[in-house]
Formats: structure tokens, C-alpha cells, sequence
């Protein structure tokens, strides 16, 4: 389906901003005419057949769980204990979610006149008072060179971690976004300071009551728009990462991302803030929060249309060979279809660890044989660099995805077997050594089981990689772009791989033990240390075992004897 728009302000032939074009046609109460009137382009037919979205259901108060009201209880108690004069709010996403009857255990205490590190020693006090015992304090100070402008204090009270923050006001000198004049603020001025107008809202815990400081956060909620309280581009300048919270509460709600906050992500000023001022964990950190959530598609789909996704994914300098035009958008087709495929197959397929690196390896497929050379001169794959540089995520998401990627061209290989069941078509084989000494029949079930070894709990998503890029040396772009993807011949073609490879009783195969030690590796070879050869031998009874599994130690000894007995009078 293809739509003719006139605006540059929705990205021309994309079908992922229909359920945009949806919503905005829902929250204006416009008829499709004078939508397309307001939006500049062409109405279609499409268009009218898209299903009314139904209304965000907001509560009118928040209901407190036993927990809730055990931590506000003592809380309060610190102020009459103290005879503290202050008022306790909790800010942001728990309001917000409490509201939209989510639970939420997330809970950011702000204060009016007082440090978060102030207030925690008075609640450490008062709880030592009434004989409980405060745990896990801690200050994790300011950072305003990676915009983090408050000092924030933590603590657990009844097994839940609580932070506290002074609400604030902030004044700018010219052409610096960050603050020079830090001073306690007012609520109102907190609120407007606050990244998106959702976020805004407080629960004022001294009085039980919402507060909407900024008159629009429970109207944007009930109306499913994301906005910033300022002016979005001032918002964003302050703190950077807002462009990438923006996304994801607006892909995880299904909310409209408003026009202006999306022309403000896409210049290049912020663009620049974004890759200048925030370190790359707290990057990684929310991506790693999009890719875990509940609409990830709609998310990297967000940052590719708003040209961020190279800021985000940022590639090694001198990576080859160049990146291709549109590679961004390839990149949010395969994640899209890996996604619906997952779907198609069945979530309890896959742990969610499983599925969290199946979508980055999904995301990363077009830049599998792009790679990069460190001060050695050594090849690295450039997806190392996006996990361990741009992301700064841990060492083993990037080689476990990296390891996916290698499996899958062996799977590729595999693939006809598993779905014909025809031993001939694993003969031409060449990327496992020790098979070549294996009876053809027993050969599907030792290539496996090697495969599985190497790639161990994610050989589903490896195998999930190859469906999807089946069969090799056909491209695949245009089909992945145009939607037509044959996702339901992809989910048969998986199921019957991973049907296959169950019956061959290979699940869990990395966990078997092999049936000679070492030991008795060198007492037949006659060494007295290990070496290259006994690594021979150890792989060459691995395959004696896969092609044999009802086979002895005893029997695996005996035909190594007699098989390095062949070799030796054959030499």
C-alpha cells in the first residue's frame, strides 16, 4: 500500500504511521476529509477502514496497595516525629501509572524545602525509633555534565526502593543549557521542568490528592499524547535522553507523539546534545528498555523515522564495507518481522532473555559482515562495537549476538534437511571437520549437535535468524520493506527445523559429557601431555558419540584404539 503525502511532516509511504494518523484522527474528533485537509495530503481509502482505537481509560484517584500505604505511613511519621513542616509528593511514572491502573514499584519522593540525603538520615532515625531497621542507603550525586542535575538519595523501606529528590528551579546562563542557579523550586516549577506533561503529575501524600501543575498532564493522559510542558526543543536541550523517553512511553502506551516535540528530536542541535551530552549507558539503558517493552518495533521505528538512529547505533569510524542508503529502515524491517514471527510462533517459545537478543540480532542482520579493524589490524564485527561502545552494554549481549549471527549461516545449511528429512542434502556439507569419517545417516545428527554445542540455550534464535533469511543468496529487501514477507511459511519452516532437530535428541546437547576424559585420551596416543592432538581426538569421539548416543565408554575406547591403530600403520 502506497499513500501520496505532500507534508514532510509524516514520512511518506511508511505503514508505521497509520496507527499515528489514527489517533490523531481520534484525539481531534476530525472527519477523514478534514483530517486529510489538516495533515496535507491525499485521503485514501485505507485510511477510513483503519478500527477506532479505544479511549485511554484514566482513573479519577489512585488506590494505594498495602505496601503503599505501610511506606507513606512511615514517611509521614518521619514529619510528625520531627514536626517537619514538608510536603511529600511522589513524582511522575508512578502517578502516571497508578492513574492508567498499572501497578507501579517505581516510587521518586519529591521534596519541597529539604535534600533527598537530608530527609533520608531523618527517616533513618525515625525507623530506628520505632525499632525497624533502614537498609541500602546511598547518595549518587550530580552530574550536570551528562545533564543529571539533582542529587538523588536512595533507600528500601518494607523490601522497596525509594528515592527522594528536591523539586526544582533552575536558571541558564546564554548559549548553556546547563543550569548555573540550582535552588528549591516550587511544585508548579518542578512540574514544567519535568520531561513529558504524563510525567508531570504528583501525588501530593500529605493530602491524598493529584496535583496537575501544568493544567494538561491528565488531559494529554486521557488523550494519549506525548508533549513536553516547555517548548520541546528547550525540554530536550536540558536533558537529551527525553528524545529517547519520548519513544518509548510513546510506543509503550501507543500514544501520538506531538508534531512539534517530533520536529524538535529530529534537528540536528539535539542530535548533537544527544551524542555530545549523554553518556552512552544511559543510552543503552533505554534502548535496552524499548527492546524489553512491550512495543519495540514502533519504537526503533520512531528512531529511525526521526533520524536518530545512526546517533543511537552509532558505527565505528573507519567500519567497511559502507553502510548502504536505507539501511536504517532495513535494520526496523527485520526487527518488525522477527518481531511478528515470534508472535506467529508462540512468545512461551522463547525465555525473554531469548527473545530481548532476537530482536537485537533481528535488528543488527544487515550489518552482520560489517566489521572494523582495532589498533592489531584484527577484523571485529561492527555489532561488537554498537553493544560495547555506542550501547555500553555488557560483553556478553554483544558476543551472544555475534555467535547467533555465525550460527545462523550454518543453519542456513541445514535448513533443507530439516524440512525433507533427506540425508543426501547434508553430504555437501564442508563447515564441520569431524563428520567426514560419519556415515551419511548419522551425519544430520552429529552437524546438529555440534551447531548446538556452539551456540547452546539461543539455538532457537539462531535458528530463528536462518528462517528468516531462507533461502540464502535471495534478497530479500524488497519483500521485507513491501510487507510481504510469507511470514506464515517462515513459522512452518521453524517449526519443522526445530521439530527435527528435537527428534534427533539434541536439546541440551552442550550439557552432555564426553565419554573419554583426557587421560585416557593420551594413555592411548602414549603422550604425556595435552596438546593439539588430544583437541583432535576430543572432537573426533564428540562426533563418534552424536552419530553413536546408545554408545559405551567402553565401545568409544575400543574404536579409538582401532582407529588410531589405522591411522599409524597408514602413516
Amino acid at each position: 500500500m502506497r499513500l501520496a503525502f505532500k507534508t514532510a511532516s509524516v514520512s511518506c509511504c511508511n505503514p508505521l504511521f497509520l496507527p499515528t494518523l489514527r489517533r490523531t484522527f481520534q484525539t481531534r474528533n476530525l472527519p477523514a476529509k478534514t483530517l486529510g485537509q489538516a495533515l496535507g495530503f491525499y485521503p485514501c481509502r485505507a485510511i477510513m477502514a483503519v478500527p477506532s482505537r479505544p479511549p485511554v481509560q484514566v482513573r479519577d484517584n489512585i488506590q494505594l496497595n498495602e505496601t503503599e500505604k505501610k511506606i507513606f505511613d512511615r514517611l509521614l511519621g518521619t514529619l510528625r516525629h520531627f514536626g517537619l513542616q514538608n510536603q511529600l509528593r511522589v513524582a511522575g511514572g508512578w502517578v502516571r501509572d497508578k492513574l492508567l491502573g498499572k501497578e507501579c514499584y517505581d516510587i521518586d519522593i519529591a521534596l519541597d524545602n529539604m535534600l533527598g540525603s537530608e530527609f533520608v538520615d531523618k527517616v533513618q532515625d525515625y525507623l530506628l525509633h520505632v525499632g525497624e531497621e533502614a537498609q541500602g542507603i546511598a547518595v549518587i550525586p550530580c552530574n550536570p555534565d551528562q545533564s543529571k542535575h539533582l542529587e538523588t538519595a536512595r533507600m528500601r523501606i518494607c523490601d522497596t526502593w525509594i528515592d527522594f529528590v528536591n523539586l526544582r528551579c533552575e536558571e541558564y546562563c546564554e548559549n548553556s543549557r546547563i543550569p548555573t542557579v540550582q535552588k528549591y523550586g516550587t511544585p508548579e516549577e518542578d512540574a514544567y521542568r519535568r520531561d513529558l506533561t504524563i510525567n508531570s503529575l504528583f501525588y501530593n501524600i500529605n493530602t491524598s490528592s493529584i496535583e496537575d501543575y501544568t493544567k494538561r498532564g491528565i488531559e494529554d493522559l486521557k488523550s494519549g499524547i506525548i508533549v513536553t510542558p516547555l517548548p520541546p526543543k528547550a525540554t530536550f536541550m536540558d536533558d537529551p535522553l527525553r528524545v529517547l523517553r519520548a519513544i518509548r512511553f510513546g510506543a509503550r502506551f501507543g500514544f501520538i507523539l506531538d508534531e512539534e516535540l517530533k520536529e524538535a528530536a529530529a534537528c540536528d542541535e539535539v542530535k548533537a546534545a544527544l551524542s555530545a551530552k549523554i553518556s552512552r549507558e544511559r543510552i543503552g539503558t533505554e534502548i535496552d528498555l524499548m527492546i524489553s517493552g512491550n512495543q519495540p518495533v514502533q519504537a526503533v521505528a520512531y528512531i529511525s523515522d526521526l533520524k536518530l538512529f545512526w546517533v543511537v547505533f552509532s558505527l565505528h569510524t573507519k567500519h567497511e564495507p559502507a553502510v548502504s542508503e536505507g539501511c536504517d529502515r532495513l535494520c526496523v524491517s527485520y526487527l518488525e518481522a522477527t518481531w511478528n514471527l515470534i508472535q506467529l510462533i508462540g512468545q512461551s517459545t522463547f525465555t525473554d532473555e531469548q527473545r530481548r537478543l532476537s530482536l537485537y540480532a533481528a535488528m543488527f542482520l544487515p550489518l552482520r559482515k560489517t566489521i572494523y579493524k582495532d589498533n592489531k589490524g584484527k577484523k571485529i564485527p561492527v555489532v561488537n562495537y554498537i553493544f560495547r561502545d555506542s550501547l555500553k552494554r555488557k560483553a556478553s549481549d554483544a558476543e551472544t549476538v555475534i555467535n547467533v549471527h555465525h550460527a545462523l549461516e550454518k543453519f542456513l545449511s541445514l535448513i533443507p534437511y530439516f524440512a525433507s528429512n533427506d540425508d543426501a542434502l547434508v553430504s555437501e556439507v564442508n563447515w564441520a571437520r569431524e563428520s567426514v569419517d560419519v556415515p551419511l545417516t548419522s551425519k544430520p545428527r552429529v552437524l546438529t549437535g555440534f551447531l548446538l554445542r556452539e551456540i547452546k540455550d539461543f539455538w532457537r534464535v539462531a535458528l530463528l535468524m536462518a528462517t528468516l533469511l531462507y533461502p540464502p543468496n535471495n534478497d530479500c529487501t524488497e519483500d521485507l520493506l513491501s510487507k510481504n514477507f510469507e511470514l506464515e511459511r517462515r513459522r512452518a519452516l521453524f517449526i519443522a527445523a526445530e521439530d527435527a532437530i528435537l527428534k534427533l535428541g539434541l536439546d541440551k546437547v552442550w550439557d552432555a559429557k564426553p565419554l573419554l576424559n583426557g587421560k585416557e585420551i593420551m594413555n592411548v596416543l602414549q603422550l604425556k601431555s595435552g596438546g593439539p592432538l588430544v583437541r583432535e581426538w576430543q572432537q573426533k569421539i564428540l562426533a563418534w558419540q552424536l552419530a553413536d548416543p546408545s554408545g559405551t565408554a567402553e565401545e568409544c575406547l575400543e574404536w579409538m584404539k582401532e582407529t588410531h591403530s589405522k591411522r599409524l600403520k597408514t602413516e
